[in-house]
């Protein structure tokens, strides 16, 4: 395999990978798609009644987003859906994640529903449809009303019976024709990086608003699943997401790098899995989780868990952990792949394909554990736009397919994955690295909105179709640039 991408380090083709394999061998029912995020792409954030949410405030904070970028317009999803889901069509990928806007349906968070918002979503939905593709909905993913910051957020207990409300407006309206939903993105990053270390909105840096906050998502991880299975018809399939990363001490011979790892993956991996699969707060290897207790009423324990259908499994690469008096809460600190001097992408995250195989391994132990999806996996590299209408990126296809393998590796020991949704369809909005991380298998030149197809977006269609891994040297070049109209294949 790795003679298919010339100059590449050894880091993209672990040999613990099968070296060549075809959709086939994942089996008939396996789901393969990509992922999308509301904020990240749709714009028109203060147009038909939508409300402001928490990043629409907080990428007006000086500092806080690079360059000062806003997702204002984003990739205009909202105007261009249409276009970008003929595109979808066309590169003849069957599976759709997409997330709803809170403060689209619900401008104020609670109150009356915006009927403008839900006729959009209404309209996705029927679209992913017409075309033949399967839609999967994510109910949170990370934008809250702003209006319900200011009530406190998810630091304020009533932010579960809040989410519940907006969760059934939205099962009401699309559970007829949705049959995938997930509960909440990664709740380990956006109460982490929200509300403990200030780097994501509402940018809080307090370890007590960390704390309840992590209750209270957890809480509305369940409680959300039950307002589903009691709006959703019983075809409905309910799960939720997690980020997670493998973690390896940096000295495995010295103790306290070992239990520093624990801790890490105490707060980074396990902390919200457990409670939903009914085995508590892992406050054992995290003692600082103890203090959950303040937060938690009579009954809660027996409010955390839910039996989701499926877990969404969303890894993108491993972490060191070295101990560190200096780092409260678990006394452990990350050591960086830059310092490490080994492969990296542009978010500095280690290419390290085998992390997706070891979290698939550590998520299918527990005892209760469903089914996994791969709802998210990608990397960021430097595209290279060779001729017009061309973009080379042997980077991020090498990484994809790297990481299939190691799918397939998790299924042939009898794991039961059962889909992989590459992040993402599109470059979009990366958070508070703005624009130029560029994950998308299609390329969006954000100054005149055209998409480009690039190679690796080439390479999926390839695969999709029933071929085996296709050698960079060897992918077709026709050109696959689309402004407002179809994009055309030769």
């Amino acid at each position: 395999m790795t003679d298919s991408f010339p100059g590449l380090p050894a880091a993209f083709f672990p040999a613990t990978a099968p070296a060549a394999f075809s959709r086939a061998d994942f089996g008939p029912d396996f789901h393969w798609g990509v992922s999308a995020a509301a904020y990240q792409t749709e714009g028109a954030w203060n147009l038909d009644g939508k409300g402001a949410s928490i990043w629409d405030e907080f990428v007006r904070r000086p500092g806080k987003i690079r360059r000062r970028e806003t997702a204002d317009l984003a990739c205009d999803f909202y105007h261009r859906w249409p276009q970008d889901l003929d595109l979808l069509r066309q590169l003849g990928i069957p599976d759709f994640r997409f997330s709803v806007a809170w403060s689209r349906v619900v401008p104020a968070g609670t109150g009356p529903v915006n009927p403008a918002g839900l006729d959009f979503y209404d309209r996705l939905v029927d679209g992913c449809l017409e075309r033949g593709i399967t839609p999967w909905l994510t109910l949170y993913h990370w934008d809250l009303p702003a209006a319900l910051q200011r009530r406190g957020g998810w630091a304020n207990r009533d932010v579960v019976g809040w989410f519940c409300d907006y969760t059934q407006q939205v099962a009401a309206r699309l559970g007829d024709r949705v049959r995938h939903w997930m509960v909440l993105n990664e709740p380990m990053v956006f109460v982490g990086a929200g509300q403990l270390l200030g780097l994501h909105a509402p940018g809080r840096r307090s370890l007590g608003g960390f704390l309840a906050s992590v209750h209270h998502a957890a809480l509305a991880q369940a409680e959300g699943g039950r307002a589903l299975r009691a709006t959703l018809p019983a075809t409905a399939h309910i799960g939720t997401t997690f980020s997670c990363s493998y973690l390896t001490p940096w000295r495995p011979a010295l103790p306290r790098d070992v239990r520093a790892t624990r801790r890490a993956d105490a707060l980074l991996n396990r902390l919200f899995v457990e409670p939903a699969l009914g085995l508590g707060y892992p406050t054992a290897d995290l003692p600082v989780l103890n203090w959950l207790e303040r937060y938690m009423r009579p009954g809660d324990e027996t409010r955390l868990p839910f039996a989701f259908d499926f877990l969404g499994v969303q890894n993108y690469t491993r972490e060191v952990v070295r101990y560190s008096p200096y780092v409260p809460l678990a006394w452990a600190t990350l050591v960086g792949a830059k310092q490490r001097g080994v492969p990296h992408t542009q978010m500095g995250w280690e290419v390290y394909p085998e992390s997706l195989y070891h979290m698939l391994k550590q998520f299918a132990a527990y005892p209760r554990a469903p089914r996994l999806i791969v709802t998210e996996n990608g990397a960021a590299f430097p595209d290279s736009e060779i001729l017009p209408g061309q973009i080379a990126d042997p980077q991020r296809q090498a990484f994809l397919q790297a990481c299939m393998g190691q799918i397939l590796r998790a299924k042939r020991e009898g794991l039961a994955v059962d889909g992989y949704f590459a992040w993402s369809f599109t470059d979009n909005f990366e958070w508070a690295e703005g624009y130029e991380p560029r994950f998308g298998l299609v390329g969006i030149d954000f100054k005149t909105q055209v998409r480009t197809v690039k190679d690796s977006g080439r390479w999926y269609r390839q695969f999709l179709r029933g071929d085996g891994p296709e050698p960079v040297a060897q992918a077709s070049r026709g050109s696959e640039k689309t402004g407002n109209k179809l994009c055309p294949f030769g």
